[in-house]
């Protein structure tokens, strides 16, 4: 009986130092589940079964691509380019399946290749070149965003049937972007533990002169190695355009540091010679429940970052310390084995009250659970023109008693869909989305109808899906209001330019759209140049101060916002208003005041503020079950000097 109960003792001992070794050896592993236990005790909606399939399709695109640049990092580079990469090979896809009728396995083809291409073109500039892989591959990031712009003309491009398949689900409940993803770090864990390239990966990683010494092919492994990463981007790309049932040539922008981060979050050192597939998976898992978890817990699309941030580097901190601690030779004492353990636990228990502290604080201001809930999903808060429809949604939800959540896309269409996502498995009473773009938000809003959800699309439509209500200004005509209003003023007569919005979106194409519809009755004006500035006031001051150089005679502007108007107001100087009339778009508060001043000629607004209310006002008609317009249209009108004091806006 002894006997029997010592073996059970040293059978649970032995169990329990299993799991504690596991855990000490994984740091990314117990952050991943800290991060759970906590989202878990702070949302009811986190541990549920279609959420956690969320989060895997969410983790999806940056782990196949975090795949790919583990093999770069772990033979001590870096590759910059996989979003771009990723983008390129999606438009590739589309454009050649659906605008040059090639047959789709082929066009699968032709995007795989495209992304071998690509990583070829990096190793054979860093193998042979010389280059440092931060130069090689920054330099292919713009090129292969600029070839997708290219080929796409900056528009969305429809995903053929087949592939756009890649983003539903097997019977019924395992999305196919998860299975992908489990497939993909098969594939890498096989390249990297099993393989003579994995090997050689290594080796030059440790010591690259060493690798050469003893007979290595050090300059076409490399070849292969970027050629392998260029593969898993191309991958990433199909998978992501699958979900987005478009190819958006600025998809994935950005997403090369998200890959980079779970890389070295999974363990791997940039330094080289480390890191592995499954750490690799395990630190882009975090990324995504970190920002599923946010978004179900109502933070502020401000704070989100923030955190965000923090729990990164903690995370990375907690295996950085834990490594120091297990490489450092102590006999005895508060140093030993069970010293450095109590260390690491404490600095786990560290990262957890933090991270229970910091998110129970920004969670702490949400209303009660029995107040309404409503999801408001914006383009972007980097730009006045959203933030003032934030302002008003969140202001009438204020007035109604409505629990309302924001969240920031970033003017990224794959990372709205996770977010409508999020808001789809919560318990949400309708959801508001203002689309980055109209046909990648298809998708998901059909998700969020399939869930018996209410949704209304602000200032943007969404294409190929059914929405209760639009609230929207016409930007077409809004554009044609713009392009009449500047004719006008230069007498029917003149040598103007025109500052686009960023390429791809919907709202650049329809007030481009509308400029050129209005310009037509104007035969005498001319158009000197057409440029984008991405709706953003630096870019306009920097396209503007460009175009003065090889058009000083320019005698108009417009702009298709007018934050890119006020930085070209800035680059004309004492032209402004003088010698060049300027016409922004929007009726922001700056603009306005720039109106007021004399230095904008007019801008036409669109009364965001009123967009968010009425937004807010049809949802709850919504979830209410009562009559709700499937068009509301908020009237657009042109501001100029004239009429701005009494234009409330």
């Amino acid at each position: 009986m002894a006997t029997d109960t010592l073996k059970s003792r040293a059978g649970a001992s032995g169990a329990s130092g299993a799991l504690r070794r596991l855990l000490l050896d994984n740091g990314a592993l117990t952050a991943l589940i800290v991060l759970v236990v906590v989202l878990s005790a702070l949302s009811g909606d986190f541990l549920t079964t279609d959420n956690l399939l969320n989060i895997g399709v969410q983790a999806a695109v940056t782990a196949v691509l975090a795949f790919g640049v583990t093999f770069v990092i772990v033979s001590a580079g870096i590759d910059l380019s996989v979003g771009s990469v990723a983008a390129l090979s999606a438009t590739v896809l589309a454009w050649s399946a659906t605008q040059h009728g090639v047959p789709v396995a082929l066009a699968v083809v032709l995007a795989v290749a495209t992304g071998v291409v690509a990583g070829l073109v990096n190793g054979f500039l860093i193998a042979y070149g010389k280059l440092p892989p931060f130069i090689a591959t920054l330099a292919l990031l713009s090129v292969g965003r600029g070839l997708a712009l290219v080929i796409s003309q900056g528009s969305p491009i429809a995903f053929p049937d087949p592939v756009s398949h890649l983003g539903d689900t097997l019977g019924g409940w395992l999305p196919v972007p998860v299975l992908v993803m489990v497939v993909m770090g098969l594939i890498a864990a096989l390249v990297l533990g099993r393989t003579y390239i994995g090997r050689s990966m290594y080796a030059i990683g440790g010591n690259e002169e060493a690798a050469r010494l003893s007979g290595l092919r050090v300059r076409r492994q490399k070849l292969a190695i970027y050629a392998l990463s260029g593969v898993f981007a191309a991958v990433a790309g199909i998978v992501l355009a699958s979900r987005l049932s478009s190819a958006q040539p600025q998809a994935a922008d950005g997403y090369e540091l998200d890959a980079i981060a779970a890389v070295v979050i999974g363990g791997a050192s940039l330094a080289g010679g480390t890191g592995k597939a499954s750490g690799t998976l395990i630190g882009a898992l975090i990324l995504a429940v970190l920002r599923n978890g946010l978004n179900l817990l109502s933070v502020s699309a401000f704070w989100q970052q923030v955190v965000i941030g923090v729990v990164i580097a903690l995370a990375v901190l907690l295996d950085t310390v834990r490594r120091k601690a297990g490489a450092t030779p102590v006999a005895s004492g508060a140093g030993g084995p069970k010293g450095r353990q109590a260390a690491t636990y404490a600095l786990a228990a560290v990262v957890t009250v933090a991270v229970v502290g910091a998110t129970s604080f920004l969670h702490s201001g949400s209303p009660s659970a029995t107040a309404p809930k409503l999801g408001l999903s914006l383009s972007t808060l980097n730009n006045p023109f959203f933030v003032q429809i934030r302002a008003g949604a969140q202001a009438e939800a204020d007035k109604r008693g409505v629990d309302l959540t924001v969240t920031d896309a970033q003017n990224d269409a794959s990372q709205q869909a996770d977010q409508l996502q999020n808001f789809t498995s919560s318990r949400l009473g309708a959801i508001i989305v203002n689309p980055v773009d109209s046909d990648a938000a298809s998708n998901s809003v059909k998700a969020a109808d399939k869930a018996g959800l209410p949704v209304v699309a602000v200032d943007r439509g969404v294409n190929r899906a059914a929405v209760d209500a639009l609230v929207a200004s016409d930007n077409v005509a809004g554009g044609e209001l713009a392009a009449k209003a500047i004719a006008r003023k230069l007498g029917g007569k003149g040598r103007i330019v025109i500052l686009q919005g960023q390429a791809g979106t919907s709202a650049a194409r329809e007030r481009a759209a509308g400029f050129a519809r209005g310009l037509k009755a104007y035969p005498g004006i001319q158009v000197l140049a057409q440029q984008p500035a991405d709706f953003q006031r630096a870019k306009g001051l920097d396209v503007m101060s460009n175009l003065l150089q090889a058009h000083p005679d320019v005698q108009g502007v417009i702009a298709a916002n007018d934050e890119m108007a006020l930085g070209a107001i800035k680059a004309l100087g004492a032209k402004a208003g003088r010698s060049v009339q300027v016409v922004g778009f929007d009726g922001t508060p700056d603009g306005l005041t720039a109106v007021k001043d004399g230095t904008l000629y007019a801008s036409v607004a669109q009364q965001p503020t009123q967009l968010g209310r009425i937004a807010v006002d049809n949802a709850l008609k919504a979830v209410q079950g009562k009559k709700v317009e499937s068009t509301v249209k908020v009237p657009v009108k042109v501001v100029t000097k004239d009429n701005v004091a009494g234009f409330s806006g």
